[in-house]
């Protein structure tokens, strides 16, 4: 969510395929899905062994999105927020920092995708009432846009392929189909407009895991009094014992926003992952003879 008070107020958060979404909840509407899997064009030029290795590593991520939300629902974590305003050099001119406990719940019980973000306040950060600040979630939940709910939605391209850390990963450009649903939206005066995003993935070559997801603004919206608006969100291994549990959490987004007269950089970082454990209590009565 983004939030400018006193004048208009912008809202980013995920956007379902249906335009009313309140707050940090999600509902993703049920489209068909598509039997055929997606493919990665390869552009004029483009290695067709590369397009090749990037289709099948994209076709994995795909199938880790619906389980990635599950295991989301199942931890809690630690979620610092600092929240800056930004001068004309580029630097913090102003900061605020918080901090909370960070839950997302998914549910599709009824058939489509439902996210539901909950923040309760650790540490709540001094208020200069003369400030006016960015307010942002959701970014949590970017993968949408693998979900099999937008895949008609972009279009994919294979980049290159580098190797980070040992691990091998493969870079896949996403771009907007014109006129298509998109999994973000800016909120004007209680009002949702869909954001034409385009951007791009690091993918484990192995595992199909999202290392790093960036995003940005196909096209200014100057209409809206939006220049730009860019995310970068970083992905890690969580590790679990008993049982022994390997997830790939969220574990960093940097946001920034601009408009005619002003310039945010929000940076969330996920830390200190729990999961739920389920305790049940047998108490046997006396037996009387």
């Amino acid at each position: 969510m983004t939030s400018l008070p006193n004048r208009r107020k912008l809202v980013w958060t995920q956007l379902a395929l249906l335009t009313g979404i309140l707050a940090c909840t999600t509902l993703l509407a049920a489209q068909t899905i598509h039997d055929d899997p997606p493919t990665t064009p390869a552009p004029g030029g483009a290695d067709p062994a590369l397009a090749a290795r990037a289709n099948e590593t994209l076709l994995r991520s795909r199938k880790l999105v619906d389980r990635f939300f599950e295991q989301m629902s199942n931890v809690v974590c630690n979620e610092n927020v600092a929240q800056s305003i930004v001068g004309k050099n580029g630097k913090p001119m102003y900061r605020e920092e918080s901090v909370f406990e960070y839950q997302m719940q998914a549910n599709s019980r009824t058939g489509s995708l439902k996210l539901v973000e909950s923040r309760d306040a650790r540490k709540e950060a001094f208020r200069d009432p003369s400030k006016t600040l960015l307010i942002t979630n959701g970014f949590a939940s970017m993968l949408l846009v693998l979900h099999q709910d937008f895949e008609p939605s972009f279009v994919f391209a294979p980049v290159s392929e580098e190797v980070v850390d040992g691990r091998t990963l493969v870079k896949i450009h996403f771009k907007p189909v014109p006129g298509a649903s998109s999994p973000a939206a800016i909120q004007l005066r209680s009002r949702n407009y869909p954001l034409p995003l385009t951007g791009d993935l690091w993918l484990d070559s192995e595992t199909g895991a999202v290392v790093k997801l960036t995003s940005r603004l196909d096209s200014r919206l100057d209409d809206l009094g939006l220049h730009d608006l860019r995310s970068e969100i970083h992905y890690s291994i969580v590790a679990f014992h008993d049982p022994e549990e390997t997830y790939w959490m969220p574990s960093s987004a940097v946001i920034d926003v601009q408009t005619p007269k002003q310039h945010w950089r929000n940076v969330h970082r996920f830390t200190d992952y729990r999961r739920f454990r389920a305790t049940i209590q047998v108490q046997f009565g006396e037996t009387k003879p």
